[in-house]
């Protein structure tokens, strides 16, 4: 019977309800956060106020790979601005990257802007891409700089609205999330959930109880002396996660970082189920190596998982399911009136975190579709953006490594010591020569936390 069911084992049930109502009221949470950060009207106050202030040149870094789809498009609006002052400056590490010729047609496109292409084979460190970095931050002619990364779209006041906190003496980094765009066909829109209604929901909680300890490869902007003061480009060049850790690294130093209204949209172009697997169980996997609880306490924002699960959980104790009792198979007989009043109170529980949870997730993916169509479009596909997710983590609990363009890069992170001052001032020639890969030796220091996984 069902009352034996629950009277033989009550902790498990009544942990099964307190998890899934865990659930729900995260679910509602991320859905009721949608809206209160990075609306339109936001924006258009931060960019108001940011015009009203005097605009400081700003130097904007970005490390290029390949020729990503929709490449030029991307690039192309950071020529847009309304920044009155700005210098763009791209990086490559081989004189073969096709991206060469996507900056070139922006110089020819925009011949009246300040564009840079810097081509430089010199290695620094394990991470390459901070090695593009440290080759292109000489060419900095600005005392404010912005990295940003290369599969990102933004709007015309994007930079008056990132550079704006940095007036403030006690800002280090000034961050901000993004918005993903599939590029493709299923597997993209796949990948696409996983940032719209996973990654950039929980940021957003956690913005909203307080929390700042963001910094996402999508925008990083800080001042040359913040720069400096935390060892330059050269503290990050064997940490995984360099984008946290450079805002992590300036935390440590006693400045805030600020998470920038403004929202960037991001192109996710994985065109099959590996690809995607193996990009996200690397986010996955990154975390469970620098932040096991956190990584424990994924679990809970999986909502369609928890959801069944409190379904299940309901119509068993109802007796609406046969179950196995007392050594033998039998009907579920009785239900809800078999039980007891805790037995009642776990049932009423698990109806009420269900009921609240499909129209918590439901209310999320709509404030994340941008559309209607889009919505019901997608609607579908949350139980396997939800399960996959689950999977995942499950999968990311095991593993020592990740894969990052192709290479079977170590999730350990490096011990360091006392970081490298690495500053830069002044201006050199627009290409510089490439040369032989060079690996210089630095001092290390401990790498913790982890990246926004792009």
């Amino acid at each position: 019977m069902t009352g034996s069911l629950f009277s033989a084992w009550p902790l498990a049930w009544w942990l099964l309800a307190a998890l899934c109502c865990a659930a729900t009221l995260y679910a509602i949470s991320a859905a009721l956060t949608m809206p209160r950060f990075g609306s339109a009207a936001q924006v258009r106050v931060a960019a108001r106020l940011a015009r009203a202030r005097a605009a400081t040149p700003v130097s904007v870094l970005k490390p290029l790979c390949g020729a990503e789809p929709r490449l030029y498009e991307n690039l192309a609006t950071f020529c847009e601005q309304r920044h009155p002052r700005y210098q763009l400056i791209f990086g490559v590490s081989s004189p073969n990257d096709p991206a060469i010729a996507v900056v070139r047609r922006l110089q020819a496109a925009y011949p009246g802007h300040d564009i840079v292409l810097v081509i430089d084979a010199s290695v620094h460190g394990s991470n390459l891409k901070v090695s593009n970095l440290i080759n292109m931050a000489a060419h900095a002619r600005h005392d404010l700089l912005i990295v940003a990364d290369s599969d990102i779209a933004v709007e015309p006041d994007y930079l008056d609205i990132v550079t704006a906190p940095l007036a403030d003496p006690g800002v280090g980094v000034v961050t901000c999330l993004y918005r993903a765009r599939s590029v493709g066909g299923f597997w993209p829109r796949i990948g696409a959930l996983f940032i719209n209604e996973w990654f950039a929901p929980s940021v957003r909680v956690a913005h909203s109880t307080g929390s700042r300890a963001f910094g996402f490869g999508a925008t990083l902007a800080l001042s040359r002396t913040t720069l400096e003061r935390i060892g330059g480009f050269t503290a990050l060049k064997d940490c995984l996660a360099d984008d946290y850790l450079l805002a992590r690294f300036a935390r440590d130093h006693g400045l805030a970082t600020v998470l920038a209204p403004v929202l960037v949209a991001t192109d996710v172009i994985e065109p099959n189920f590996r690809t995607l697997w193996l990009r996200e169980t690397r986010w996955l996997r990154t975390i469970r190596s620098v932040n096991p609880a956190g990584f424990a306490s994924l679990f809970i924002t999986f909502t369609f998982p928890w959801l069944v699960a409190g379904a299940l959980g309901y119509a068993l104790l109802e007796g609406l399911l046969p179950v196995v009792a007392g050594g033998a198979g039998g009907a579920g007989g009785g239900g809800i009136g078999a039980l007891c009043a805790g037995g009642r109170a776990a049932t009423a529980a698990l109806a009420t975190s269900t009921v609240g949870g499909i129209i918590a997730r439901i209310a999320l993916h709509a404030r994340s579709s941008g559309g209607w169509r889009a919505f019901w479009r997608d609607l579908p596909l949350v139980p396997l953006r939800d399960t996959l997710l689950l999977l995942q983590w499950l999968a990311a609990a095991f593993g020592s490594h990740v894969m990052w363009r192709g290479v079977r890069v170590p999730v350990a992170n490096p011990e360091t010591g006392e970081a490298v001052g690495a500053g830069h001032t002044g201006v050199t020639q627009t290409v510089s020569t490439a040369r032989e890969p060079r690996v210089s030796a630095a001092p290390r220091r401990a790498a913790v936390e982890v990246t926004d996984g792009r």
